[in-house]
């Protein structure tokens, strides 16, 4: 398959989880507030606000050649920081009882997967090499 039109993909399925997962923080804030961890010394649902708004610029900014790279790099951190998160609902899930721990399990390896997505899909490509001239001595 070629590779230009699979990076296309990458960038259409990061945009679609940050774009919608952003809309989705102001929407479901109590449920985004509910799996920051405890431990975590900030108000729950600014962060939640926060990264929802983080998520939508990223989103957009991968849509722009001249961004990618940089928005793709702050795609990549937020989903890191937003790691645990994910690793507490995975560690506590008698706290999320709507969700089977198998599906707490998976999340997580769809993150490592979004990792790597977010990070090639969004990489700047080399400048394909012109062709060479033959050289003609005189």
């Amino acid at each position: 398959m070629n590779p230009e039109l699979l990076r296309k993909a990458g960038l259409g399925i990061v945009f679609c989880w940050f774009f919608f997962g952003g809309i989705g923080h102001f929407v479901a804030t109590d449920f985004f507030a509910g799996i920051v961890p405890p431990w975590i010394p900030a108000d729950a649902r600014l962060l939640v606000y926060l990264s929802g708004a983080f998520e939508i610029l990223g989103a957009v900014g991968i849509l722009i050649p001249e961004v990618r790279q940089r928005a793709g790099n702050g795609l990549f951190l937020l989903t890191l920081c937003v790691t645990p998160a994910n690793v507490h609902m995975t560690l506590n899930p008698e706290l999320y009882p709507d969700f089977p721990p198998a599906a707490l399990w998976a999340r997580l390896v769809i993150q490592v997967a979004l990792l790597a997505c977010i990070w090639w899909s969004t990489r700047e490509r080399p400048a394909a090499a012109p062709a060479q001239a033959a050289s003609n001595p005189a």
